[in-house]
């Protein structure tokens, strides 16, 4: 027997006094330490008070059984295996020992070999158990700690995302009004023209995702602005032909600007550039398309775009109110707009009033121009 044999202590718990003492003496031969016990009471409170690595038990005793002390053992000392002993050489009984936790079973008389071969048994599959235990704990700790780390990783990636969209978006935002700051006007307009978009495109049903898309890329509608001379741009009184077909240039301009990128935002900005000024008629520009060959990007920002520029202030006209825009824009709906765009538009004022409050123009009038005509004069200015 080896010094780590020499430590290992066990537990006799029999009502015959010559079993108990029998068992001892082969164990202690054998090595092992040694206490003894005539009832589970006994047992229990030995086990309470000092570490034993295994405990023989008889199967029949007065009081508590020998099953009945195993179980309880099981639930209270699990690194404590129990071997049964008993005069029944009952192969169900030992079925059902061995199904509620015995690591062994030994029938009367019994051996000296065949008591050490379990005991040696036990003592292996206890060992063997403890370090599965061990290695479990320690797996789920590694898991725990990767699960941690990964989701510090993910965090982290996410800021990064956050922090790139965020970028990504003032960049744009800087880009656009670039071309809005030439023509007088402010950040505020895409502002505005920005949140009716995706107000539109939430309506229609789109995703979130592509809601947002279109949010950030309709800005850029008017990128293609930067290409036309000051002198036009900036003439506050009314374009020759010749100067409105310089002007009228500015969408296929913003297309070649934004177009021909593998981004899919800059490719709908793109497209929303190119479109946003055709009518649903086919009598807009540049390309005279109609209907629903329009792109329905570029349907959605000439509704956001008129609307915004009809409520602001501008060098050639006064800032319509938000009754007299809804009035002009309805008897211009039949040729300019989608009329699904345009009801639903008009079908939510209450979402469009915050945004517009929300995004105030400093010096916007609240006044409605007193003449109809002026209204449409100023839908025909905005158009082009």
């Amino acid at each position: 027997m080896n010094a780590g044999q020499a430590r290992v202590r066990i537990l006799v718990v029999d009502d015959e006094e010559g079993i108990r003492r029998g068992l001892a003496r082969i164990l202690e031969r054998a090595g092992y330490e040694c206490a003894t016990a005539s009832n589970a009471a006994e047992a229990h409170d030995l086990i309470s008070q000092d570490h034993f690595s295994l405990v023989l038990c008889d199967v029949n005793m007065p009081g508590e059984s020998g099953l009945t002390l195993m179980v309880r053992l099981a639930e209270e000392y699990v690194d404590v295996p129990v071997v049964m002993v008993t005069g029944a050489d009952d192969p169900k009984f030992a079925m059902v020992a061995l199904e509620l936790g015995a690591y062994g079973y030994v029938t009367k008389p019994f051996g000296s070999n065949e008591i050490l071969i379990n005991v040696a048994n036990a003592l292996r599959r206890r060992t063997l158990e403890a370090e599965n235990r061990a290695h479990q704990e320690r797996l789920e700790e590694m898991v725990d700690e990767r699960t941690a780390s990964l989701s510090k990783a993910l965090e982290r990636l996410t800021d990064t995302e956050r922090a790139l969209r965020e970028s990504r978006e003032e960049a744009i935002q800087r880009l656009a009004w670039a071309a809005e700051f030439r023509d007088r006007e402010t950040g505020l307009h895409l502002q505005r023209i920005s949140h009716y978009s995706a107000m539109l495109a939430s309506k229609l049903g789109f995703d979130p995702e592509r809601c947002d898309l279109i949010r950030v890329a309709s800005p850029m509608h008017d990128i293609g602005k930067i290409g036309i001379p000051d002198e036009i741009l900036c003439n506050p009184g009314k374009l020759s032909e010749e100067e409105m077909g310089v002007m009228r240039t500015h969408p296929r301009i913003g297309w070649k600007i934004l177009g021909n990128s593998e981004s899919d935002l800059l490719r709908l900005a793109a497209t929303i550039a190119l479109t946003h000024h055709e009518r649903y008629d086919g009598s807009g520009y540049p390309e005279g398309i109609a209907g629903e060959d329009i792109p329905i990007e570029g349907r959605i920002v000439a509704v956001a775009d008129v609307f915004d520029a009809l409520t602001s202030a501008r060098s050639y006209k006064p800032a319509f109110s938000l009754e007299a825009a809804v009035e002009q824009m309805s008897r211009e709906g039949s040729s300019h707009f989608d009329p699904k765009l345009l009801k639903l538009f008009l079908g939510s004022l209450d979402t469009v009033a915050t945004i517009m409050k929300r995004y105030s123009e400093e010096q916007l009038r609240a006044s409605a121009p007193s003449d109809p005509r002026g209204g449409q004069a100023a839908v025909r200015q905005i158009a082009s």
